[in-house]
């Protein structure tokens, strides 16, 4: 994406019929910062990050599970997510977020 652009993020990322959606909007060594739009009834399954990351919600609802938490979240709720416990992830709603993932050695 180009730079000094202002933007909204909910308007920059659409949704897709029975679809997971994802928009890079910066990539470096660094660290990740991308834009989802999940259909609702769609989610992400069980996994495990190597870094703790933010999670930004956008727009609509859905609810986190880390280990075995469950947490329901809607637009302008945040959670970090911590590096190396199981997480996952199913929208309520059509529901967008933004994940932040900074590398740390």
């Amino acid at each position: 994406m180009e730079t000094s652009i202002l933007f909204k993020l909910a308007d920059h990322i659409v949704y897709a019929d029975n679809s997971v959606v994802s928009k890079t909007i910066i990539k470096k060594e660094t660290g990740t910062i991308t834009l989802f739009a999940f259909d609702k009834g769609q989610g992400l399954s069980p996994h495990i990050a190597p870094f703790d990351a933010l999670v930004q919600v956008v727009d609509g609802e859905c609810v986190f599970f880390i280990g075995e938490e469950k947490n329901a979240m809607q637009t302008g709720d945040c959670i970090i997510l911590p590096a190396g416990i199981v997480h996952s992830v199913e929208s309520v709603t059509p529901f967008k977020m933004l994940l932040t993932m900074i590398k740390i050695a």
